[in-house]
C-alpha cells in the first residue's frame, strides 16, 4: 500500500474539490485529505490536480476558494482534471461594494530602509539611468540599428563579441568547439553613472488608425517620464501619423513640467541619412555625457513602483512564486509605494474579489467595464479569455482560464486596489493599481515600463527569458528544477516553498533583499546582464 507524504499533495484552500500533487503521484497512492481518503486510479504527474471527491457532470470545479471550471462528464474521486473533462467557468460579479479593510503584513524590517536611485526633477527615483534612443515610426528603424552598432562599441556595451568570434572562426574553416570560445568580459563601463544606452525598433507609427498612433506616443511619453530614463534621442521620419507634437502633448498630460533633455531628428527635414544619424550619434554621446554628471543616492522604499508580471507559467506559479510577489506587493503597498499588477485576460474569473477590493465604486465600475469591453473585443474577433492558457501552461497543469486567473492574480497580494488604469495610462497612485494589458508577456511588460514601474518582477514556471530596455527584470522561478535548469535567465527560485522548507513570508523577505540591491545598482537582473531588452506595444486597432 501506498501512502505518499501528505507534503506530497495539497489542497489549497478549504473551499476547493481539487488537491494538486506536488510530487509525482502513482497508481494506487493513498491519500489523507479532508478527513477523507482516496485511491488513485492514475499516476499523477507533479503540478496536475485531481478531484477530491466523485463530481457529477456539471459540477463546479474549486481552487483558491473560487470556481475555475466545470466538469463535462461525471469525474471519480481521484481523476485528473484535463481540457477533456472539464471546461472553463467563472463566477458572476454580484455586488461592487467595497471592502477594503485591510491592516497588510508587518513592515518592521522594511520601514527605514532605502535604496539608492537616480533622483528625477518631479520627485520620482530611477533604479537605473538610462538614455533612450528610438523612432516615433518604424522607418527609422533601420537608422536605430545603425547607430546602436556604432555608439554601442564606442561606450563598451556590446556583449556578444564572443559569438562574433565563434562565426568567424568557422568561416575560416577552423574546427572550433563553441566551448572554446573565450567569453567576453566587459571592461570597466567609461561612464559609471550610466546604467547604459538602449535602442528602441517597433512596427508602429503608421499605417495603423490615428488611435494606435496617438496610443503608441502615450506609451513612448510613458518611457520618457519613467524615472529610469534621463533622456532620449528621437528619429522621426517626418510625414508618419506618431507627430512629435502628439508627443509632446502626451507627456504634458504625463508631467506638465518635464524637463528631461531630448534631440530630435526629422530625416525629412535634415535630408541625407549621413547628417541624421551623424547628429543623432553625437546627441547620443552628449546625452551620455550629461547623464552621467548624476549619481545614486538614498531613497526611500516608498518610491519603489513595482511592476507584476508573470509568463511561461505552470501548476506551481499560483502556490508558490506569485503568492511571493504578492506579500511582496502588500509590503510595499504599506510602505506607501505602488505595485502595478498588469495582464487583464489573467485576472478573469477574479473580478468579484478585485471589485471587493476597489477603494470606491468608481472604481470597481471601471475595472469592470473594461474587462467586459476587452472580452466582448477579443469575442468579436472569434477568440475569448477562455482560450488564454497556453500549449505549455496546459501541459503544466493550468487547464482553464479562470485556474491560471486565479493563481496570477495571487501576484497582487490582498492589499486595497487604489486605481484602474488603462493602457498607457501612467501610474500616479500609492498602493495596488491595476494595468489594463494583454497577457502577453513582452506587450505586458512593455506596458508596465510605460506606466511607470522602475522594477518589474516576473514570475515564470516554464522559463521565460523577457526583459524591458529601461526597467530591470526580476525572473521568479516557481519550482527549483527550472531554476537550475535554466539558471542563466532565473534571479530568485521559489522552489523552496513546493519542498516546505521555506514559507512565502520568508521568499518575500529574500526577494525584498533582492529587490534592494538591484534597484541600488549593486546586483543587475538576469535580464540586464543577457541584454534582454524586449519592446512590443500594444496595437489595438486595424491596420489602414
Amino acid at each position: 500500500m501506498n501512502h505518499p507524504s501528505p507534503k506530497s499533495y495539497l489542497k489549497v484552500h478549504e473551499l476547493d474539490n481539487v488537491i494538486i500533487a506536488l510530487q509525482d503521484l502513482s497508481t494506487s497512492s493513498h491519500i489523507s485529505i479532508a478527513g477523507r481518503e482516496l485511491v488513485l486510479p492514475q499516476d499523477v504527474k507533479a503540478k496536475h490536480k485531481f478531484v477530491q471527491e466523485d463530481l457529477p457532470e456539471n459540477a463546479e470545479i474549486v481552487m483558491y476558494g473560487v470556481p475555475v471550471g466545470k466538469t463535462i462528464m461525471s469525474l471519480p474521486a481521484g481523476t485528473i482534471i484535463t481540457t477533456q473533462n472539464v471546461k472553463h467557468k467563472t463566477s458572476p460579479v454580484l455586488d461592487r461594494n467595497p471592502k477594503t479593510n485591510w491592516n497588510g503584513p508587518n513592515i518592521t524590517r522594511w520601514e527605514n530602509r532605502t535604496f539608492n536611485g537616480y533622483h528625477r526633477s518631479d520627485g520620482s527615483v530611477g533604479t537605473a539611468n538610462i538614455w533612450l534612443v528610438f523612432p516615433l515610426v518604424f522607418c527609422e528603424n533601420k537608422n536605430i540599428e545603425i547607430i546602436k552598432e556604432a555608439v554601442s562599441e564606442a561606450l563598451g556595451y556590446s556583449k556578444y563579441h564572443m559569438y562574433k568570434s565563434f562565426a568567424k572562426a568557422l568561416v575560416q574553416g577552423n574546427d572550433v568547439d563553441e566551448f572554446e570560445i573565450e567569453e567576453f568580459i566587459p571592461s570597466q563601463p567609461i561612464f559609471k553613472n550610466v546604467d547604459g544606452v538602449r535602442f528602441i525598433t517597433h512596427t508602429m507609427g503608421c499605417g495603423g488608425t490615428r488611435q494606435d498612433a496617438q496610443t503608441f506616443c502615450g506609451l513612448m511619453a510613458g518611457y520618457l517620464c519613467n524615472p529610469n530614463v534621463a533622456g532620449a534621442t528621437i528619429l522621426s521620419l517626418g510625414c508618419q501619423n506618431a507627430q512629435y507634437q502628439i508627443l509632446q502633448e502626451e507627456l504634458s498630460k504625463r508631467n506638465p513640467d518635464f524637463d528631461k533633455p531630448i534631440h530630435y531628428f526629422d530625416q525629412q527635414t535634415i535630408g541625407t541619412e549621413e547628417k541624421l544619424i551623424h547628429g543623432a550619434i553625437k546627441a547620443t554621446i552628449d546625452g551620455v555625457k550629461w547623464a552621467n554628471q548624476q549619481s545614486r543616492k538614498p531613497a526611500p522604499l516608498s518610491k519603489l513602483k513595482i511592476g507584476l508580471e508573470c509568463g511561461g507559467s505552470d501548476g506551481f506559479s499560483g502556490i508558490s512564486a506569485n503568492p511571493t510577489l504578492g506579500q511582496v506587493s502588500d509590503i510595499i503597498a504599506k510602505l506607501k509605494g505602488t505595485c502595478i499588477l498588469a495582464e487583464f485576460p489573467e485576472l478573469c474569473g477574479v473580478e468579484q474579489e478585485l471589485t471587493d477590493r476597489c477603494v470606491n465604486a468608481e472604481l470597481a465600475n471601471k475595472f469592470l467595464d473594461l474587462m467586459h469591453r476587452y472580452e466582448s473585443a477579443a469575442i468579436a474577433s472569434g477568440s475569448s479569455f477562455d482560450m488564454n492558457p497556453s500549449p505549455g501552461n496546459i501541459k503544466d497543469g493550468l487547464i482553464t482560464d479562470a485556474m491560471k486567473s486565479a493563481g496570477a492574480a495571487k501576484k497582487g497580494g490582498t492589499s486595497p486596489v487604489t486605481d484602474i488604469l488603462d493602457y498607457p495610462e501612467m501610474s500616479i497612485k500609492s498602493g495596488l493599481n491595476l494595468l489594463n494589458t494583454p497577457g502577453n508577456d513582452v506587450e505586458s511588460t512593455t506596458a508596465l515600463a510605460g506606466s511607470g514601474a522602475n522594477i518589474i518582477l516576473f514570475t515564470t514556471g516554464l522559463g521565460t527569458p523577457t526583459g524591458n530596455p529601461i526597467v530591470p527584470v526580476i525572473k521568479v522561478s516557481s519550482n527549483s528544477v527550472l531554476s537550475s535548469k535554466m539558471n542563466d535567465i532565473i534571479d530568485i527560485d521559489t522552489g523552496p516553498i513546493i519542498s516546505g522548507e521555506k514559507s512565502i513570508e520568508e521568499m518575500a523577505d529574500e526577494l525584498m533583499e533582492l529587490i534592494i540591491d538591484i534597484a541600488s545598482g549593486t546586483k543587475q537582473s538576469k535580464a540586464v546582464i543577457n541584454q534582454q531588452y524586449d519592446f512590443i506595444p500594444w496595437k489595438r486597432g486595424v491596420s489602414l
